[in-house]
């Protein structure tokens, strides 16, 4: 008996290691993202990171390999975030698809964080030497071609014209939802930004929609 009494403390104690070295991580991703959104990639530094998480750059290293490594982590971390809202449900139609955004777009004007970071490290990484180049290269391919799927479902199923441009349709999407998300970062007083992307979507889905019989 004392011996089992004994085991059930460290089996806790190893319980709750896990958590504190998991919310010790996500403080860091957390904090990354506003050194990123504020400084940009290449001005932040992971001493600074690492002060403002109350721990030690070796501490921070424990958990992140590099500064790389913690860019790379915090972008895949927002990406996820983005997918399960989007995609985890296979939309019952286009129309369905685009509520969904603006939804997703609601949600982040609740994170001006992640909004910032986003829009800085695109314009960075611009440079082909910057660290997530090819992540934001892939990305937006990515995304590109899972809404032009989405458009040419929509076309066979009879939601949309039969003469419908899927790839111009999805490029003037993206164009038009970034563009807002930066006037909306340098001056979130200035649109009510879901609403502005959803009047967008909306003109634009009844100029493609199919007429109704």
């Amino acid at each position: 008996m004392a011996e089992n009494t004994e085991r059930t403390p460290r089996k806790s104690a190893g319980r709750g290691g896990y958590a504190v070295g998991d919310a010790r991580r996500q403080k860091i991703l957390d904090t990354a993202v506003d050194h990123f959104g504020q400084w940009g990639f290449n001005a932040s530094s992971l001493a600074r990171i690492a002060r403002d998480c109350g721990i030690t750059q070796g501490g921070l290293l424990h958990h992140f390999r590099s500064k790389e490594d913690l860019l790379l982590s915090v972008l895949a971390q927002s990406e996820q975030h983005d997918v399960e809202r989007l995609f985890s449900v296979e939309p019952e139609s286009y129309a369905v698809y685009l509520e969904t955004l603006v939804a997703l777009i609601e949600e982040n004007t609740r994170r001006p964080g992640i909004v910032r970071m986003f829009n800085v490290l695109v314009g960075e990484s611009g440079n082909a030497d910057h660290p997530a180049h090819q992540y934001f290269k892939e990305r937006y391919a990515r995304v590109l071609r899972n809404t032009v799927e989405l458009l040419e479902q929509a076309v066979r199923s009879g939601e949309l014209r039969p003469d419908t441009d899927c790839l111009g349709v999805a490029q003037e999407h993206l164009a038009v939802m970034d563009g807002l998300q930066i006037q909306w970062a340098l001056d979130p007083s200035s649109m009510d930004m879901p609403a502005r992307v959803g009047a967008y979507l909306r003109r634009q889905y009844t100029e493609i929609a199919a007429p109704k019989e």
